[in-house]
């Protein structure tokens, strides 16, 4: 009897506990970014911006694409105009496929992590997020069936003037 209850209850704790850390944020393929790929969260009151970003059931961002400078700190206001859940998550391209993947089979996760906001039809939230390193940082929704269907995006992130190359081009075009 004991053995049989400890095969029961071993895997049913498991299975528990994988769900409790997948609720959290920290599941393969969510939101645990290594260093700061994409910037870190931002404090609201050190804005220099908002960027009104709008999302609609075309499974589309307007706009699209986002310019910034390295080191600006923005404050996104999204609103869902369409009939259907959507959200904004930032983050590198392969982050995004890989939590994209887990959304699939979990379509009805909740989180709340500072790189992300999730919007009801008709209703706005924000993310504050400060950009810390130039290059191209992308966004999508998440929800199963939207990113398939092309509902992506970018921030393209500026370096700092004065951020010479090394090999002596910086302040020329070709």
């Amino acid at each position: 009897m004991k053995l049989q209850f400890q095969r029961v209850i071993a895997p049913l704790a498991f299975a528990i506990a994988s769900g409790a850390a997948m609720a959290s944020g920290n599941h393969p393929g969510g939101h645990v970014h290594d260093g700061e790929d994409i910037g870190k969260p931002g404090v609201a009151a050190k804005a220099s911006r908002t960027v009104q970003i709008d999302m609609t059931d075309a499974m589309r961002f307007t706009p699209a694409s986002v310019d910034v400078k390295q080191g600006e700190t923005v404050r996104f206001v999204v609103k869902n105009s369409g009939q259907v859940k959507h959200e904004m998550v930032l983050g590198t391209e392969k982050e995004l496929k890989e939590h994209y993947e887990v959304m699939k089979k979990n379509p009805e996760m909740e989180h709340a992590d500072p790189n992300m906001v999730t919007v009801a039809p008709g209703k706005t939230g924000e993310i504050v997020w400060q950009f810390t390193k130039a290059g191209k940082i992308d966004f999508a929704c998440l929800q199963p069936g939207h990113y398939d269907a092309g509902m992506k995006g970018a921030v393209n992130v500026a370096g700092k003037a004065g951020a010479a190359k090394s090999d002596g081009h910086a302040d020329h075009k070709h």
